[in-house]
């Protein structure tokens, strides 16, 4: 399995992606900008060209010669996405910070770089995952269609919570007013869209496994 982890990071990974979340991360600094934009970057750009090298290489092939079965093979490829999600969230969460600093007085429109808004960012790549993963094994080939279906539901929920972080009062408070000051339930939102997070990567990896044991190859 860490061979293989190996393989992925090393072969299936362009070095560029390694570097992007550094480059869209740095739109946090944007003031009041729509934060969410920052990882739909990742959604729209690192897996259509990465998935879409997997199949330009016949990757798919490669793995299946290799000594290894096909829940090692998802299990890494999984692990690369998350690896990915979570370097472009750290780095985010960086130049989040950097942003709160240079702008402490900034009155937000959408939604500001509180910790509470990172727990919704985990919301929404879990959106994206389960969609993306689960339906791309259908036939662990075609990425087209997984790739929109889930990047229509992360902006589905993105848009959805800012217009009830400006139409309704509550979310208003929780995550601009004097909510967001509020460290235990801003923390308390963060670990619930880590939990989210965890839970549907994990459903998506175990639908995965079902529909790629049907996949002839």
């Amino acid at each position: 399995m860490y061979n293989l982890l190996l393989k992925e990071l090393k072969l299936g990974v362009s070095p560029f992606f390694y570097v992007l979340p550094f480059l869209t991360g740095a739109l946090m600094l944007i003031p009041g900008w729509l934060y969410f934009i920052v990882f739909l970057y990742f959604f729209s750009i690192t897996v259509p060209n990465m998935f879409g090298g997997y199949k330009t290489q016949n990757d798919l092939i490669f793995s299946i010669m290799m000594p290894v079965t096909r829940k090692d093979i998802i299990k890494a490829r999984v692990a690369v996405i998350v690896i990915l999600e979570l370097l472009h969230i750290v780095t985010a969460v960086i130049y989040g910070m950097i942003s709160t600093l240079l702008y402490p007085n900034l009155k937000y429109l959408f939604f500001g770089p509180t910790i509470g808004f990172w727990g919704l960012c985990f919301v929404m790549v879990a959106i994206f995952n389960i969609i993306f993963i689960s339906m791309y094994y259908k036939t662990a080939y075609k990425y087209g269609a997984p790739t929109i279906a889930a990047i229509t539901g992360a902006m589905l929920f993105a848009g959805g919570a800012e217009w009830m972080g400006i139409s309704n009062s509550f979310v208003f408070e929780l995550f601009k007013g004097t909510g967001a000051d509020n460290m235990v339930s801003q923390i308390s939102i963060l670990i619930a869209g880590i939990a989210i997070f965890a839970a549907f990567t994990i459903t998506a990896y175990h639908i995965a496994i079902k529909r790629f044991k049907n996949v002839e190859i």
